[in-house]
């Protein structure tokens, strides 16, 4: 009988199930995507049953599989979009509101307030983030006072909040499960991730009561089962995506690091059980828990990687398929034009909320390939913006890079990222890290394997070295910088 393990990867604009065998090889994948809400400016927003009913039925169409169904499911991992937030019934399991993605601004005025309290320092020193709308916390705020009704549940007990990863689980179980593990609760603004407890000051400023808060738990750990139709399955393993993908690059290892070019790009190193100072902005975060053990993270955001590619989609209508952007930056001569994707406003290291995106260099003979060509290009920036950020306050010189997600299969933008930060970049064969790495953990909370296992399992397929001087760096990144700085404080405080 064939054993499989199964990851649920619920991102950003779509629900993935993934299916991987014994031996760790990706056998099926099913994707569904969901809509995208945009009821006003800079608000973002999905349906919390539609990425509930959209994750079901991939999961549920990988069971369907007939070598499925003849064999066994061992386990099932959890990795998700991480800082979106949701309330819901603690009775009915419904939804109060929309869950409020994490590229929503609309809490900028509250992070405004916490600052004028006083609280920048106490936060970060406490829950390693930076007071951004990104984060949780402010969100929930949000919802409490502006939902008739949502404050008065919250104190009688009668909601639930969650991460993505709590919501699926309480719908896995069946309502029979509101927990959460410590990577996505680091993720919240709310936890206090030295003493791994929710932070009563922060949730006071915020005015949060405790009762609708999920338990934390490791990140390798028994959650519950899932009623499939072959039976019970365990749910051993949940954690964050960006987490999950450190976990499936096997960076096991204090100073080991990896960026996810997704709808946003996320760069990770592991610190061990250290928690960094940042004087850039970097954020600490908790790559996960495993034994009891946590292991601790420097994180660099960049909010908006490949969506602005699906801007230059679906947006502007210039391209037809992400893929096409290779072969056109391939084939355009550099005209020296930068576009800043700060559609959400900017991330690391600048941390302005204020922030929106812009060109720059058009001139009249620029063509809709100059812009293909620099939006592509604007993830290798950001992500070298972060990069520079992490070396100087972690004391560490990479040597190399490890890359995952979908937009790391386009070898324009991987040759140019070596060429940026003149360091060596290595592509796995599968650079589904984020679906690998749920199931590695998964797999490991069962003792299926061990993690020296999981790091036999990893493959390079390319490797990228660069190919420029030090002038033709100095000089692009000096561009950049000029044109990102005229982007920022766009909306006035």
């Amino acid at each position: 009988m064939s054993k499989y393990i199964i990851a649920l990867d619920q991102g950003t604009t779509s629900s993935r199930a993934v299916l991987f065998n014994e031996n760790g090889a990706c056998i099926a994948i099913k994707q569904k995507e969901f809509a995208q809400i945009f009821p006003q400016q800079a608000w973002v927003e999905h349906d919390p049953e539609e990425i509930w009913a959209s994750q079901e039925f991939v999961l549920n169409a990988l069971l369907d599989i007939p070598e499925v169904k003849a064999g066994e499911v061992l386990a099932i991992g959890i990795t998700n979009q991480r800082e979106t937030a949701v309330l819901w019934d603690r009775n009915t399991g419904e939804p109060v509101y929309n869950a409020i993605v994490w590229q929503d601004k609309r809490t900028a005025s509250i992070c405004e307030d916490l600052r004028t309290e006083g609280l920048t320092e106490y936060c970060k020193d406490t829950t390693g983030l930076v007071i951004d709308s990104y984060f949780s916390g402010t969100k929930v705020k949000w919802i409490l006072d502006h939902i008739q009704g949502a404050k008065e549940k919250a104190l009688k007990g009668d909601l639930c909040f969650g991460t993505i990863d709590c919501w699926l689980l309480w719908n896995l179980t069946k309502g029979k499960v509101h927990a959460t593990d410590y990577s996505n609760a680091s993720r919240t603004m709310v936890f206090n991730i030295k003493d791994l407890q929710w932070d009563s000051k922060m949730l006071d400023a915020l005015q949060i009561p405790k009762s609708i808060l999920p338990e934390v738990k490791d990140s390798a750990s028994h959650f519950g089962e899932y009623e499939s139709k072959n039976g019970l399955i365990p749910i051993t393993a949940m954690i964050g995506d960006q987490q999950s993908a450190l976990f499936g690059q096997a960076c096991f290892e204090k100073g080991m690091a990896k960026n996810t070019y997704g709808t946003g790009c996320f760069l990770l190193m592991n610190t061990g059980d250290e928690i960094k100072v940042s004087p850039s902005g970097l954020l600490n975060t908790i790559a996960w828990g495993v034994d009891g053990k946590i292991t601790y993270a420097l994180e660099g955001s960049v909010f908006v990687g490949g969506a602005a590619v699906q801007w230059l989609r679906d947006g502007l209508g210039i391209i037809d398929y992400a893929s096409e952007t290779e072969e056109i930056a391939k084939n355009t001569e550099d005209k020296d034009v930068y576009v800043v994707p700060a559609f959400a406003g900017l991330g690391t290291p600048y941390w302005d909320m204020y922030s929106r995106g812009a060109i720059f260099g058009l001139t009249r003979d620029t063509g809709k390939d100059h812009i293909v060509k620099a939006t592509l290009e604007s993830l290798a920036y950001q992500s070298k913006d972060v990069l520079d950020a992490m070396q100087k306050d972690s004391g560490i010189q990479l040597q190399k890079l490890q890359v995952d997600g979908g937009a790391s299969a386009n070898d324009y933008l991987m040759q140019f990222q070596a060429d940026l930060l003149d360091v060596e970049i290595e592509r796995p064969d599968l650079i589904e890290s984020t679906a690998i790495g749920a199931a590695y953990l998964a797999a490991y909370s069962i003792r299926l394997w061990s993690l020296d296992e999981i790091k036999a399992k990893r493959k390079v397929a390319k490797t990228f070295r660069s190919t420029q001087n030090k002038n033709w760096r100095e000089t692009k990144s000096s561009r950049w910088n000029e044109a990102v700085k005229r982007t920022m404080n766009w909306v006035k405080k």
